[in-house]
């Protein structure tokens, strides 16, 4: 895909190199100015012809259509002018450009289409960097012609998201503006999208990209995030319905291991996922999950109504009758329903949560229970009956995401939570067998498929069991 050369001379990747690159990109940039006035007029027109806005689809063949009636008019007007028309790779490429620009991502299209790349960020139009898979992270060329441009860009974004939401029935209002400046949305290859504006200095946005949207255990393991031991005892937890929160720093791969865990979950079992921003795309792989019911918090209106937080979510999710519920992140008060749900016979829940180990898991429920009222001592009495392992992810320093530490949690007196680190960070970072698991987990793998004696066998090799 293509994107049009900013203003300033920078070039974004994969941007149009013709030999006459500026009038290329003058050529852009009428044929994109003339094509979104004719488009505004034709979905106004088709709004009061019909009483209905255009759908998406209809949008994009209208866009189409018009980008190709105005490359026409422009051959012609060129060569009653006497020169040339445009070649027809030049001609390719503008269209391209151009539908970049009206229904793709503009200036981002083409980061969003390198399959490299993980994360995108961008402090105003033109200071735009990126970090790729490997984890070293470049500066790239800017994504709009100016700050005003890239908040349209990103305002255009918005409104396509919610019309894809219309057209699922699960639509919300998009606003970003001075009374509403931030922004979280999902971009239709799944990427999540946060964006801000008017308290910072210049528009900023940031994009996560995950490029295993539908991963297995087995897969992990094959990336050299589990060891066999790891990817076998996770297997087995999930089978034997156990909870399990996953734990990490942003980056970390903690989304990435939900759907790993998920992809463990039996076709017939039925599952709510919550999130506050659609990103476990669970429902997407219909075989895997055919019976998924994904919610997602809502934010007032502009009038001030209709926010759906994420403890209703909670609320709304448990009386849809789910064998398991999996909730994207915990990060404040929807805490409480969470560990009751896991303790009330939603047993195989899942859950994230940001923790810079799995200790520090205990010290963060307890902080976001107490947004909720609930003093440190009850804290620690729910979690020790519902939670059962968590999991911590980092980021080594190879950019590879690993798996660092798997905490058992045993019991709480109320003044704090007990807990074996069966498996803890080697002199590398990468989990390695620690503290032996209690009777009972073992008892409950093994009936789940585990066999305890790759611990052991975990225990005596050489760097844990790691192979590379």
């Amino acid at each position: 895909m293509t994107s049009p050369l900013a203003m300033n001379g920078h070039r974004p990747a994969g941007v149009l190199q013709p030999a006459g690159e500026v009038s290329e990109i003058t050529v852009v940039r009428r044929i994109r100015r003339d094509v979104a006035e004719r488009l505004t007029r034709v979905t106004r027109a088709h709004e009061a012809e019909t009483g209905t806005p255009m759908s998406a689809v209809e949008q994009q063949e209208a866009t189409k259509s018009l980008i190709t009636e105005a490359l026409d008019a422009f051959a012609t007007e060129e060569m009653r002018a006497g020169r040339p028309p445009l070649r027809p790779e030049v001609e390719s490429r503008v269209s391209r450009a151009v539908a970049d620009m009206l229904l793709g991502a503009g200036g981002l299209q083409p980061l969003l289409a390198d399959e490299s790349i993980e994360g995108i960020t961008a402090n105003g139009c033109d200071r735009v960097f990126v970090r790729y898979a490997d984890g070293t992270r470049k500066r790239v060329g800017p994504i709009a012609d100016s700050d005003a441009e890239m908040v349209a860009l990103i305002r255009r974004l918005a409104a396509d998201a919610g019309r894809a939401e219309a057209d699922g029935e699960g639509a919300e209002e998009r606003r970003w503006d001075r009374a509403s400046p931030e922004l979280n949305l999902q971009l239709p290859d799944g990427s999540r999208l946060h964006a801000i504006m008017s308290v910072t200095r210049r528009p900023a946005l940031s994009i996560r990209r995950h490029r295993y949207v539908s991963v297995t255990l087995t897969e992990l393991e094959q990336l050299a995030t589990l060891n066999p031991a790891l990817r076998s005892l996770l297997t087995a937890a999930v089978r034997a319905r156990l909870n399990v929160l996953v734990a990490g720093q942003t980056g970390a791969g903690k989304t990435t291991m939900l759907r790993a865990l998920a992809s463990v979950i039996p076709p017939d079992e039925r599952i709510v996922t919550i999130e506050d921003t659609y990103e476990l795309a669970l429902d997407a792989n219909e075989d895997l999950h055919p019976d998924v019911v994904p919610m997602q918090a809502r934010e007032a209106n502009v009038e001030g109504a209709g926010a759906f937080t994420m403890s209703q979510l909670f609320r709304s999710g448990l009386r849809m009758s789910p064998d398991r519920v999996i909730v994207g992140e915990v990060r404040g008060n929807e805490v409480i329903p969470m560990l009751n749900a896991m303790s009330q016979g939603n047993d195989g829940s899942l859950g994230t949560i940001h923790a810079s180990s799995s200790a520090g898991v205990f010290k963060k429920l307890v902080l976001y229970a107490a947004q909720a009222g609930l003093d440190p001592a009850t804290t620690n009495l729910l979690v020790a009956g519902s939670v059962h392992l968590i999991v911590h992810l980092a980021l080594a320093d190879t950019g590879r995401r690993v798996v660092t530490s798997v905490r058992e949690v045993i019991d709480s007196d109320g003044t704090g939570v007990s807990s074996n680190e069966i498996f803890r960070p080697g002199p590398d970072g990468w989990a390695v067998p620690g503290a032996p698991p209690s009777t009972a987990l073992v008892q409950a793998l093994a009936a789940a498929g585990f066999d305890p004696w790759l611990i052991n066998q975990a225990r005596s090799a050489p760097r844990g069991g790691w192979s590379s």
